[in-house]
């Protein structure tokens, strides 16, 4: 390894969710640019917003990789002959790559640029990080197939290299999410960035024979998600991980919303700390995974990582876990006025007098009395909607950015 103290990696699919990232407790981002990042326009930054969002992680003493791990065509190799002179030009502190075309672009115009293996090389065993290594990688994202135990078998006898690993987020079904389903029945394909994601519908199986009545994998009609994997989720097992050689803790969701980003990164924050500090001792607060509950998600479960564990049956998904959601984004905070001692909010969805509302701070989070909504005049509303700006009375000074949720259920 050849970094210290691991870091929590956050998604930051454009720049509020990098800003959002920033103010949580992220340790380093990932972001990406159009076309060339595993993700759909609405998870990827312009050149312009990247050189923003580098100085603004700089001041803060936070890295950021840049994702270029699609498999591309030859039109995107001349894309790319223009695109990473920049990238090398704004200092970006790491690129993650797939494709082998794309490694030797970046070792012919970039040789100095820090070069991730991503997890869609599906990195499995020793040998196949010594390959890399010699290709000139310098950290590799383990494969999500294995276990811990094999995992610290091959960063044990690497010291050059740093290992990544996801920790928490949506997983695929498909081996180190390469996938064709989406692009066969929608034509929108899930290794250019584009997926509809298939795999999350209901689906029946019926044997050869053309049995009338559909098979049961699990013996229970309840689940029919036969291609649909929980969440993954390891905060239970950090000093496992820590143990397990990992130098970065990834953090998967650049398309999920800004409430996402806040609620993980804080959370994670919190519990990677306490794991660093002191680990034989550690143990996972009922409040992180309550928490957690409160996204929107399929269950969790700890994948393969622990693979003689219960809850390593990832795709054992019974109906009411399609999805689960008991807060949403209602709310970012633009300013706050210490004269009046007002916060300024931006409406991100229905808000109403008698929401329950929190904030959510790097520390403790704080309710707001929704009754006290007034528009920028000074006027009680009893509804805002989607774009409103309004106000509410905080006692105590709120950083720009904060996030604000809202409880919709349970």
């Amino acid at each position: 390894m050849l970094t210290s103290k691991p870091e929590l990696l956050i998604p930051a699919g454009n720049l509020e969710k990098l800003k959002t990232a920033l103010l949580y407790g992220a340790d380093a981002v990932y972001v990406g640019l159009a076309g060339l990042s595993l993700r759909a326009a609405k998870a990827e930054m312009s050149l312009a917003d990247l050189e923003l969002g580098l100085n603004l992680a700089y001041q803060k003493g936070v890295k950021v990789y840049v994702a270029l791990n699609a498999f591309m065509t030859n039109t995107d190799l001349d894309s790319l002959t223009e695109l990473i002179p920049r990238l090398n030009a704004l200092g970006v502190d790491g690129v993650i790559v797939a494709d082998p075309g794309v490694l030797s672009l970046l070792q012919q115009l970039a040789p100095q640029l820090s070069v991730h293996l991503s997890t869609q090389a599906n990195i499995t065993n020793l040998a196949a990080v010594r390959f890399w290594q010699h290709q000139g990688v310098k950290r590799v994202v383990l494969a999500r197939e294995l276990s811990l135990k094999e995992m610290g078998a091959i960063t044990s006898k690497v010291n050059e290299v740093e290992f990544e690993i996801f920790v928490h987020g949506a997983m695929c079904m498909a081996y180190s999410g390469r996938c064709f389903l989406s692009e066969y029945l929608t034509d929108r394909s899930s290794n250019r960035g584009d997926c509809s994601q298939p795999c999350r519908f209901e689906y029946l199986l019926y044997d050869k024979k053309g049995q009338a009545e559909p098979l049961l994998l699990t013996g229970d009609e309840r689940y029919n998600y036969l291609l649909s994997s929980k969440d993954l989720c390891m905060i239970a097992y950090l000093p496992q991980i820590l143990a397990a050689g990992v130098t970065s803790l990834k953090v998967e969701g650049r398309i999920k919303s800004a409430y996402y980003v806040a609620l993980v990164t804080k959370i994670y924050r919190e519990a990677l700390d306490l794991a660093l500090s002191d680990p034989e001792k550690y143990q996972c607060k009922p409040e992180w995974l309550e928490e957690l509950q409160k996204l929107a998600h399929r269950g969790y479960t700890t994948g393969f990582y622990l693979k003689k564990e219960p809850l390593a049956k990832v795709n054992e998904m019974q109906t009411e876990f399609k999805k689960i959601q008991t807060h949403e984004l209602v709310g970012k905070v633009l300013a706050y006025d210490p004269a009046d001692s007002q916060i300024l909010v931006e409406v991100r969805n229905r808000l109403q007098v008698g929401d329950q509302v929190e904030i959510l701070l790097p520390e403790k989070n704080l309710f707001l009395d929704t009754h006290q909504m007034v528009n920028q005049a000074g006027e009680p509303l009893l509804v805002a909607h989607n774009t409103y700006q309004v106000k509410f009375p905080v006692a105590r000074e709120i950083p720009e950015g904060a996030i604000l949720r809202k409880k919709i259920s349970g």
